[in-house]
């Protein structure tokens, strides 16, 4: 058994906002978010289709989500703004937030498309990783249900490790889900933390906005240390 001299216990997310270059996270408020949101999601039912909830088709009813998803603490729900526009346009939460073993898992996450594939969506999964890491989580967690293969393929791009399908792990809207689960642990965190920080950097973008190197070839190579079978 691998003893862990000093361990404490990790902090509890006090929900203060998170903020980078290109994206802003705040604290979700039913009343101050919850019309944009509607508004951003507005049309775009697949959304939902492996969510435990939605589609909304009023604005009223999505208030009402909102309001009953951030009366507890756990899951933490975040409201994730692009640089520059005036509404948040996204969500992602904490959640199974386990301060005594140092896990915690990143989910409930919905990106309008207006915010999907931008530097924002993956700057925000970069700030809520890094709270994590620096407040003392051991391991960062994404699931997903196994057929969401894009889903799978974001997990992998943003640096998680494949850890295996949970068969008949719950059943969501009357249907069976096994789920595909993912980490990442704190002694990957350093180098995928650079990773982020060459992706994320203005250099690596062209006056169009186009990317010269890729996240997913910068994980790979992290991923690969953990895992020599990649």
């Amino acid at each position: 058994m691998a003893e862990l001299s000093g361990w404490q216990a990790a902090a509890w997310p006090d929900g203060a906002a998170l903020e980078g270059r290109y994206a802003r996270l705040e604290r979700l408020d039913a009343d101050a978010h919850a019309a944009d949101l509607f508004a951003a999601f507005a049309g775009h039912d697949s959304l939902w289709d492996y969510m435990p909830y939605g589609p909304f088709h009023a604005a009223a009813a999505y208030h009402r989500w909102a309001k009953e998803a951030t009366g507890g603490k756990d899951p933490l729900f975040w409201a994730i703004r692009a640089e520059g526009a005036a509404h948040p346009t996204g969500v992602a939460a904490f959640l199974r937030i386990t301060p005594e073993h140092g896990v915690i898992e990143v989910g409930h996450i919905c990106l309008s498309p207006a915010l999907q594939r931008g530097r924002a969506a993956t700057e925000a999964m970069f700030l809520m990783m890094d709270w994590a890491f620096s407040h003392g989580y051991r391991r960062y967690e994404w699931k997903c249900n196994a057929r969401n293969l894009p889903s799978r393929r974001a997990a992998q791009r943003l640096g998680f490790s494949f850890e295996g399908v949970f068969r008949q792990h719950m059943v969501i809207k009357g249907a069976n889900r096994d789920s595909a689960w993912f980490s990442i642990i704190d002694s990957e965190w350093p180098a995928l933390r650079e990773a982020y920080a060459a992706w994320l950097s203005p250099a690596n973008f062209d006056a169009a906005g186009r990317q010269r190197e890729r996240l997913s070839d910068l994980t790979r190579l992290v991923r690969a240390a953990s895992d020599p079978a990649l």
